[in-house]
């Protein structure tokens, strides 16, 4: 579905632009010194209106969160949601996930979050989305041995191509659920999406992918 355009986007987005990084390449290498600490760095692409990234920067203080999406009528709702929270331990950049290593350098970023991302169903369109080879090889040129990512979809065949993906390209699949709202799994915190879909029943596949792909 796309997203409406919001009245007065672009004022609403300066209105928050201590948390809106305009120009992410000049941080390549030094988030660090922008969040003026040391903490780990942890990104989620496709943030969508922020539920996610904004609780789950409350809940750690102790890390750093950059929310990553490229529709600006989606994610001044987010940023929206940061600042009333007075989040200080998240940013946002709008941008194509495909110029992640514009932004971050290797082992810059400990975790990726994709939540929810567009299954592109059609067979031809599988380029797009963001499990496919195309993508984990960028992200593989961001993480260190060990380096996870945290996948959710309410999509079957976006999750079983997903799984195979992963496979492929040296992740170490763990913690995979088929019914993430009925398992033993602690700590979950739900995305806009996730709630609706609770709300009706259906089930929620998540899994995490360790990358192993490269040596000390």
């Amino acid at each position: 579905m796309r997203m409406r355009k919001k009245k007065h986007c672009d004022e609403r987005l300066e209105k928050c632009s201590s948390l809106w990084i305009k120009d992410p390449e000049n941080y390549k290498g030094i988030w660090n010194e922008l969040f003026r600490n040391n903490n780990p760095i942890h990104i989620e692409i496709g943030c969508g209106k922020g539920q996610f990234i904004c609780q789950t920067a409350q809940n750690n203080p102790d890390i750093n969160y950059v929310a990553i999406d490229v529709v600006p009528d989606v994610l001044v709702l987010a940023l929206e949601k940061a600042t009333a929270k007075n989040l200080d331990n998240v940013r946002f950049i709008i941008a194509d996930a495909n110029k992640l290593c514009d932004f971050f350098a290797f082992d810059e970023v400990k975790q990726i979050y994709l939540n929810f991302s567009d299954p592109w169903k059609k067979n031809k369109q599988a380029k797009r989305r963001l499990t496919h080879k195309n993508f984990l090889d960028i992200y593989k040129k961001l993480l260190k041995n060990g380096n996870l990512i945290c996948f959710k979809t309410d999509n079957k065949a976006l999750f079983e191509f997903s799984l195979n993906s992963f496979a492929q390209e040296n992740f170490k699949l763990q913690n995979i659920t088929l019914d993430l709202h009925n398992s033993k799994f602690e700590g979950n915190v739900m995305t806009e999406y996730e709630t609706r879909f609770a709300e009706q029943g259906l089930p929620i596949y998540r899994l995490e992918a360790k990358y192993i792909g490269w040596t000390d």
